[in-house]
């Protein structure tokens, strides 16, 4: 059986929805998975909004959370990338080995001119979706995560006949 699956996720300013899935897999994955989160053009610093739903709604302490390049990863083997953003799916660096790359398309909650009320209830839903796709993704039983992760492999250093 495979130790830990490691997960990147990625969004363009990685200040957001790739924050907000990488602690939603971390606390309902639990020890299966190593998860971290980067971005093309990191925003600097994680939406408070973020952070605020994280520890209020789904009662997940995001210490340490912090916007990062996905460059920080260049060179790292991931056995899952997912793009969470339109615009990450465009520009997402390729990692070595063979991961399984998947699109979470979820719309930028930053991209509306909404009241504070209406900008809070927008990423609040942007996290209970983000939140079930993570349950799909861990409902996955490990053992057949980890036999495509094998077969994949073996299909990667299988030698052509050209």
């Amino acid at each position: 059986m495979h130790q830990k699956f490691r997960v990147l996720f990625l969004c363009t300013r990685n200040t957001d929805r790739s924050i907000l899935a990488e602690y939603l897999l971390r606390a309902i994955g639990g020890e299966a998975f190593e998860v971290a989160s980067g971005g093309g053009n990191p925003g600097g610093e994680v939406h408070p909004l973020a952070l605020k739903i994280l520890r209020d709604v789904f009662k997940i302490d995001p210490v340490g959370a912090v916007s990062k390049s996905w460059q920080d990863f260049a060179g790292q083997h991931f056995d899952f990338i997912i793009t969470v953003c339109d615009d990450a799916r465009e520009s997402c660096p390729v990692f070595p080995g063979e991961p399984v790359t998947a699109h979470w398309s979820f719309q930028d909650p930053e991209r509306f001119r909404d009241t504070p009320q209406e900008k809070y209830d927008r990423y609040l839903q942007t996290a209970f979706q983000i939140k079930r796709r993570v349950e799909l993704f861990t409902s996955i039983p490990l053992e057949k995560l980890d036999h495509l992760q094998r077969e994949l492999h073996a299909r990667a250093t299988v030698p052509s006949d050209s």
